[in-house]
């Protein structure tokens, strides 16, 4: 037996403009039923009762604005929420535990912010009734014999307070007004502010106005703001956001800290799978369709919870959500590549200075095919350095710009090319922050400027439309995207411009783990496709692993100086990096990802003593 979900994406529906394909070409309305009517904003409504699951519709449709999900019909006595009819649905929820951690994590579009807003409170469960709400009593006798029963009995009493940093901090300071200290002071609840003051080092951001802070800096004072007020239910989304690697650390053991000093319940969505494996008790999956239906799993030991999502298999629950697993490729070292590939570019010192700030980068050589990786703490001139590679910075002094190597016919030496050939280097650069100039152009129009046959090209198609979901996307503007949605506009439209070299600037930021591999592998694939080279900065450990050949490592005073190194092998680079950090990875023999070690474990004490802070 199945039920079955008809979805469609009041967005992209555009019913005026298609001739009612949908209507006219549905076999059931043809008989004389109404399987597929307009409502009145002329948007197709699809009555689940009637369809019959035949796909013409979705064929039908110009603008890929319908799904219809077959789903067990098991699944119907969990319906947890739908926000109408043609929908999103979301089946079950996580089960939060006082004193425990528990992590959530899956793709986007599958529920999870969705479940922290029932879980607030914010919204309330409907149960699949959207048109005549349940009441509290019906809602906690739903979840009768289980621990949300007590959970949402305290909610309808107004008895249990509940914290909720959201996930959209970019617009907190359009919301929120004042300076750091004064808006910290206010939520203070618990007479912590100095400590927290000290430990999310935002001493210097204490007279500052909001609406002048970093991305990171604001993450910084959201999470302090909420840790800082006294609840018994903390929820974070997202909390990594803009967060470089050291920082992301310190917020796992300040959220930890709720839990193993003042015994409170936190939830926590994060798609950086090293740092929610670090931070996390137990972990709940979502799987399903992105923007159709999530499915909840029941609570999971981390390890078999993450190893399971990157299988794309629920042993539990003898559910296979995924096709294929994500695997982590070993890159090959600095060594393997000299004497595989051939030199490609090469850029001499330089030094870039501003007022209060100034950056040192050691000139280097890169090879045919190489991925760069640039790791260092925030404010310490990574985005400086690829802007100044890109051409958007000029640099204050410089030895010479990047240019291309080129081998001399029947000799081993290296030759450079003339400057009229160097300043023909075509490159191609994604910025750290994405703008919309018109929010009115579509996807297509968007993707298509940038390479025409994006579309219509075979490999193009294959390596990043189809993964990238751009095929659903094409006909929504750009201004209706979500923050996700956007990052992968943009990471494609770097790759299918012809460039030398491509330079991208934190490709993880608001897509999901899987959206995270299915990325890399595109960037590893083009890169080679094209005989290119590129360069990525990027906080995601386990991503840079995968993504790196070889890595540079920004040192020095975030704010005041930084400093970085020619590129090294990956584990040398990976080395200094954590070392600076304190920080130790192992690897997880049945997945090969990196995982962070608990500060003072075992393995932690034992690699730290050997100088292996990174494994081989």
């Amino acid at each position: 037996m199945v039920s079955r979900l008809a979805i469609v994406d009041r967005d992209s529906c555009k019913s005026k403009d298609c001739g009612l394909a949908c209507i006219k070409y549905c076999p059931v309305n043809r008989t004389g039923q109404d399987c597929i009517v307009l409502d009145d904003k002329k948007i197709a409504v699809i009555s689940e009762l009637l369809c019959t699951g035949c796909g013409i519709c979705i064929k039908k449709c110009p603008f890929d604005a319908i799904q219809i999900v077959n789903l067990p019909s098991e699944l119907d006595k969990d319906l947890v929420h739908r926000y109408g009819e043609n929908q999103f649905a979301l089946y079950r929820l996580p089960i939060p535990r006082k004193g425990r951690v528990t992590g959530l994590v899956g793709q986007n579009g599958a529920g999870k912010s969705t479940s922290l807003k029932l879980l607030s409170g914010e919204v309330k469960p409907n149960l699949g009734r959207w048109e005549e709400p349940p009441d509290w009593n019906d809602i906690i006798h739903y979840f009768r014999g289980s621990e949300l029963q007590n959970y949402f009995s305290n909610i309808s009493e107004g008895s249990l307070k509940v914290v909720y940093k959201p996930q959209a901090i970019d617009k907190l300071a359009k919301v929120v007004k004042g300076k750091v200290g004064d808006l910290l002071s206010k939520a203070d609840e618990k007479g912590k502010i100095k400590e927290l003051k000290e430990f999310f080092n935002l001493s210097h951001l204490w007279d500052r106005e909001l609406a002048v802070l970093s991305g990171g800096e604001i993450q910084r004072v959201a999470i302090a703001a909420a840790i800082a007020r006294n609840a018994l239910v903390y929820l974070f989304d997202e909390p990594s956001s803009y967060l470089d690697v050291s920082e992301r650390i310190r917020m796992a053991k300040g959220i930890r800290k709720l839990t193993e000093e003042e015994n409170k319940t936190v939830v926590v969505v994060e798609h950086d799978l090293a740092i929610l494996d670090y931070l996390s008790d137990q972990v709940c999956l979502y799987y399903g369709e992105a923007g159709a239906y999530g499915v909840v799993t029941h609570p999971m030991n981390v390890r078999e919870g993450i190893n399971a999502f990157l299988e794309g298999y629920i042993p539990s629950e003898n559910v296979r959500f995924r096709s294929e697993p994500l695997e982590f490729m070993k890159s090959m070292s600095h060594t393997e590549m000299s004497t595989t590939g051939r030199l490609s570019l090469e850029y001499g010192d330089m030094e870039k200075h501003y007022e209060g700030f100034s950056l040192f980068v050691e000139g280097g050589t890169v090879y045919t095919g190489e991925i760069v990786g640039i790791l260092g703490p925030n404010g310490i001139g990574k985005t400086t350095f690829v802007k100044m590679l890109a051409g958007v910075e000029e640099p204050s002094t410089i030895e010479f710009p990047i240019r291309r190597i080129k081998k001399s016919s029947g000799k081993d030496s290296e030759e450079i090319e003339e400057v009229e050939e160097i300043e023909k280097l075509k490159i191609s650069f994604k910025p750290q922050y994405i703008s919309v100039n018109d929010p009115s152009i579509t996807v297509e129009m968007a993707v298509r400027a940038t390479n025409p046959r994006v579309f219509s090209d075979s490999l193009l198609k294959t390596e990043i439309v189809t993964p990238f979901g751009l095929d659903r996307l094409r006909d929504r503007e750009l201004g209706q995207l979500s923050g996700g949605e956007l990052q992968k506009v943009a990471i494609a439209t770097c790759l299918v411009r012809d460039a030398d070299l491509y330079l991208l600037d934190e490709p993880s930021a608001f897509i999901s783990s899987e959206d995270r591999v299915t990325v890399g592998r595109a960037i590893r694939r083009m890169i080679a496709h094209n005989n290119a080279v590129a360069f990525i900065v990027e906080h995601d450990m386990m991503l840079q692993a995968y993504l790196s050949d070889r890595i540079i490592v920004f040192k020095g005073k975030p704010g005041i100086e930084g400093k970085a190194t020619r590129p090294m092998q990956l584990h040398h680079g990976m080395n200094a990096f954590l070392k600076d950090m304190e920080i130790t990875f192992r690897k997880d023999p049945q997945t090969g990802r990196p995982r962070v070690n608990k500060e003072n474990s075992r393995l932690d004490k034992e690699q730290k003593a050997k100088g292996q802070y990174f494994f081989t």
